[in-house]
């Protein structure tokens, strides 16, 4: 079984423990310790949120510039209310606006900023509707 650990540096973590489990997410404290905070995303989607501290510690070159965007993160929903339920629990907890939805029939998707400026977007789509619109292979 393979797993993705996404590492995230962070100005504040109990802030951001608090964001990450208002969006329904659960730590894991058996990987958290004063300077870490281990966020279960899935069961194969793990986000380790570090301190500016002990993110350093594991850099080996100078940390993206504050106001940049170093990485989009995507998840995938079982439907468009799960996009917008997400995004207005981030929305009402700290996070804030990115970009306005995308909506192509087939494929809707929404996005915002965690606490620390991270891009976040969550998607659906018709897999089936989209081959019909020809937008992924047969």
């Amino acid at each position: 079984m393979r797993m993705i650990f996404v590492n995230l540096p962070v100005s504040d973590l109990e802030a951001s423990r608090t964001f990450f489990t208002s969006l329904g997410f659960s730590l894991n404290p058996d990987f958290s310790d004063e300077g870490t905070t281990c966020v279960v995303i899935e069961e194969n989607v793990i986000a380790l949120l570090h301190a500016p501290e002990k993110w350093k510690g594991f850099l080996h070159s100078q940390p993206a510039a504050p106001g940049t965007t170093e990485v989009m993160l995507a998840l995938s929903a079982s439907s468009r209310e799960e996009c917008d339920d997400l995004r207005a629990r981030a929305l009402a907890n700290g996070g804030a606006e990115y970009a306005p939805a995308m909506d192509f029939g087939w494929m809707y998707g929404v996005s915002f900023r965690d606490p620390d400026g991270h891009v976040w977007e969550v998607n659906w789509m018709d897999v089936e509707a989209a081959r019909r619109a020809g937008a992924v292979g047969a």
